[in-house]
C-alpha cells in the first residue's frame, strides 16, 4: 500500500480496542483448566496459579526476574498513540509486581495491505518512546502480517525477591487504594461512536499514557502488602483475582472509586463495552451487595493502561497516596477495605 494513500482509522480495523479485548475470565480459565500452570521450578517462584500481574523467577537471593507480555488492537487511532498507550500498559505489570523495568522486546502484528508503512512506524515510535522513558528500552521483537492491528510488549525488571507486591499477599485489616479513576472502557466505546468530546478525549490519553511507576516505590514501603493493576476484566475482576490469592474478601466502597465524571455521563447514557457484561458474568458468583446497572458497569469496566490497587495498612496509607501524588497520580483514593471472610468481593 502506497504511503500517499489516506490509511483507514486504526480502530475500524479491529473488532474490539485496548484491554477490551481480552478474553473473558471463565473463557480463559476454562481454556486453561487442563493445562499445567508450570513445570515445577523451585526458583519459578511466581507463575499462572495466582493469575498475578507477572511470573517471577529468583536468579539468586537478591535478584529476581519479573517477566510479563501484553498486546492488543487499537483503542485509538493516532498511531503514534495508540503505541504509547499499549506500550505504558505493557509495562504496568512489570510496576504492579513492584518491579524496576530493564528492556522490553515488541510484539507487532499488522495488516500490512491496508496500513502504510509510516502508520506502522509511528506505533512503534510511540511504543519506544515510552518505553524509553521507562528506562526499559526496546531491544528488538517479532512482527507479523495480521488481519488486525496489533501492538505491545514484552516487558522483563528485575526486584528483590523478598519486595514484590504479590496480588495474593492482601491481608485483612488493610484498606485498599486505587491509583487511576475508572472510565476507560466507557471512553473508549464513545470514542469508536465518534461522541467521545475533545476534553474527554484528552483525559482518556492523560490516564492511559501515564506509567504506573509508584509500583516500584511502594515495593520499598513498610506496610504495603499487595498490589495488582486494573485492567481489561475492570475493578471487581481483578479485585476478585486479589481476593482469591489471599483467601480473604475485598470490600469495595462504592462511593469512594475514582471514576471520570464524562465516563460517568455517558454511562449512564447508556454507553457500555461489551466487555463490562462478560466480566460480570465471569465473577458474579463471588460479588455481593446492592449495585445499579450503571454503577455495575463502572465497577466491571475493562480499564486499558488502568491503575494500580494496592493493599496495605491503614498507618501505611497516607504514605502510598503521597507517593502516588509525587508521581503524577493525584487522583488515588482509598476505596475499601480487605477483611476476613470467604474469597470474594463486597460492594458497599
Amino acid at each position: 500500500m502506497p504511503d500517499t494513500l489516506i490509511p483507514p482509522r486504526l480502530t475500524s480495523l479491529a473488532h474490539g480496542g485496548g484491554c477490551g479485548c481480552k478474553l473473558a475470565p471463565n473463557v480463559l480459565a476454562d481454556i486453561l483448566s487442563e493445562m499445567p500452570l508450570a513445570l515445577g521450578s523451585k526458583d519459578l517462584i511466581v507463575d499462572a496459579g495466582t493469575s498475578d500481574d507477572a511470573a517471577v523467577y529468583r536468579v539468586n537471593d537478591t535478584t529476581a526476574l519479573v517477566a510479563t507480555t501484553d498486546f492488543f488492537t487499537p483503542i485509538v487511532d493516532d498511531p503514534y498513540t495508540f503505541g504509547q498507550i499499549a506500550a505504558t500498559n505493557a509495562l504496568s505489570d512489570i510496576f504492579a509486581m513492584g518491579a524496576k523495568p530493564i528492556f522490553c522486546l515488541a510484539v507487532v502484528g499488522m495488516p500490512v495491505a491496508k496500513l502504510p508503512a509510516e502508520t506502522i512506524r509511528a506505533i512503534l515510535a510511540g511504543g519506544q518512546s515510552v518505553a524509553e522513558a521507562a528506562s526499559a528500552p526496546i531491544a528488538g521483537g517479532h512482527s507479523i502480517d495480521a488481519a488486525e492491528p496489533i501492538y505491545g510488549l514484552v516487558a522483563l525488571g528485575l526486584a528483590h525477591p523478598d519486595r514484590l507486591l504479590l496480588n495474593s499477599n492482601a491481608k485483612p485489616g488493610d484498606v485498599l487504594i486505587l491509583g487511576k479513576p475508572l472510565g476507560i472502557g466507557i471512553y473508549s466505546a464513545a470514542l469508536k461512536q465518534e461522541i467521545l468530546s475533545p476534553a474527554q478525549y484528552d483525559e482518556m490519553i492523560a490516564s492511559t499514557t501515564r506509567l504506573n511507576t509508584p509500583g516500584t516505590d511502594l515495593s520499598q514501603l513498610a506496610g504495603v502488602h499487595a498490589a495488582t493493576d486494573v485492567t481489561g476484566f475492570g475493578l471487581i475482576g481483578h479485585g476478585s483475582e486479589m481476593a482469591r490469592g489471599a483467601g480473604a474478601r475485598l470490600v469495595i466502597d462504592k462511593a469512594k472509586v475514582p471514576v471520570f465524571d464524562g465516563a460517568r455521563f455517558l454511562a449512564n447514557e447508556g454507553i457500555r463495552t461489551g466487555a463490562s457484561g462478560r466480566n460480570w458474568d465471569s465473577v458474579k458468583h463471588l460479588v455481593t451487595g446492592e449495585m445499579t446497572e450503571t454503577e455495575r458497569d463502572l465497577l466491571c469496566d475493562p480499564q486499558t493502561s488502568g491503575g494500580l490497587l494496592v493493599s496495605c495498612t491503614p498507618d501505611a496509607a497516607d504514605k502510598v497516596l503521597a507517593i502516588f501524588a509525587a508521581h503524577g497520580h493525584a487522583g488515588a483514593a482509598i476505596i475499601g477495605r480487605v477483611e476476613d471472610g470467604p474469597a470474594g468481593v463486597s460492594v458497599a
